[in-house]
């Protein structure tokens, strides 16, 4: 089996690196651990180890089908140790920069707009956005049905906001994922994660280098916005717990414990001005 019959993205980037460092190497048995260290060093040193991480994973799924179907002796990536990863903490955007850059993608790239607005407007991750099939958006009912990270299969509103957006989607194929790289409900044959970082550097390209953002923000940073947002404009009429409250119910965290976790994580729960209390003698 020669490496150029693998076509998932992390083994092409795999490919390229054999073919740039090792050229006399062109069958999948000549494949040795050093190998592929040197190049999720590589990736580190490019990415980070997250990203690394992501990569080698990737890469040792593939080398155990290898395995199990005796095309290869043994799974060498699977030696190869995790690294720690330090969690991303992406900073939430202010409003001139959110829109900033929602009018410069009406024109630049609509669908990019899309798949940011439901991340936005419907407060989903973008992992779950990638997961999102045509046939799980029910216009009728205004709901949608995703895997999402800490269930099997979740059901939320698509708000009115979010429905205005989309498009006729009755004649699309309902297997087919909502979001590929060249429109609505295309084919688009590969993995989850190839999704995201498909996305994530489609968004880098687009939109980061054209504002010159820094690491600190990214297209998870339009989650911790909007829920910031709707927090502050809840509290204003109600108690911060009758706020969270309604606001679980939104977001869907799995409870008050998590979601209150996750506002202190993005500053969204500041306190109100101290000031009086400074000044008092």
């Amino acid at each position: 089996m020669e490496l150029g019959l693998i076509v998932d993205m992390q083994v092409k980037a795999l490919q390229v690196f054999i073919k740039k460092n090792y050229p006399k190497v062109t069958h999948i048995n000549q494949l040795s651990k050093n190998i592929v260290v040197q190049f999720l060093n590589d990736v580190l040193q490019r990415t980070s180890a997250r990203s690394r991480n992501n990569y080698r994973l990737e890469l040792s799924s593939l080398m155990q089908t290898l395995e199990d179907n005796e095309i290869v002796v043994s799974n060498i990536v699977k030696k190869i140790p995790v690294l720690k990863a330090i969690p991303e903490r992406n900073k939430t955007y202010t409003k001139e920069t959110q829109e900033e850059i929602f009018k410069f993608l009406e024109t630049k790239d609509p669908i990019l707009l899309l798949y940011i607005k439901f991340i936005s407007y419907n407060f989903l991750r973008p992992i779950e956005v990638n997961r999102l099939k045509v046939g799980g958006l029910n216009l009728i009912d205004k709901t949608i049905q995703f895997r999402a990270k800490n269930s099997p299969l979740k059901t939320k509103i698509i708000p009115k906001i979010l429905i205005e957006e989309l498009p006729d989607l009755s004649n699309m194929n309902k297997d087919n994922p909502l979001f590929a790289p060249k429109g609505l409900g295309e084919v688009w044959d590969t993995t989850d994660q190839n999704r995201r970082d498909y996305f994530s550097k489609r968004f880098k390209k687009v939109v980061k280098e054209h504002f010159n953002l820094s690491v600190d923000y990214g297209l998870y940073s339009f989650r911790h916005t909007y829920i910031t947002k709707l927090y502050k404009e809840l509290v204003k009429d109600s108690s911060p717990f009758a706020a969270k409250s309604k606001l679980m119910q939104i977001t869907g965290h799995s409870s008050m414990t998590a979601l209150e976790k996750y506002l202190r994580v993005i500053d969204a729960d500041l306190p109100a001005d101290y000031s009086n209390l400074l000044r008092a003698k």
